[in-house]
């Protein structure tokens, strides 16, 4: 199976999430909650929800990304 749309799908979400956190941080402006009415709205909760479950599966990026040093420094030994 090929999972490369649904990396570059959790990459965006966490970009997202991340500029939404610089928000917050940089300007106390929650960009998500003011969108979609509020930080305890359904939808608010539901966006913040499905990037935390992109985060955790960016988590297992991390082996790929290792996998490919791997690859790469083998092919370059030769």
């Amino acid at each position: 199976m090929n999972s490369k749309p649904l990396d570059w799908t959790a990459l965006t979400l966490l970009i997202i999430g991340a500029i939404n956190w610089g928000l917050i941080g940089f300007f106390e402006f929650d960009l998500i909650a003011s969108i979609f009415g509020g930080m305890h709205s359904w939808i608010s909760r539901i966006l913040y929800a499905i990037v935390g479950v992109a985060g955790i599966y960016a988590l297992g990026l991390f082996n790929k990304v290792e996998i490919d040093d791997e690859l790469r420094d083998t092919s370059t030994a030769k």
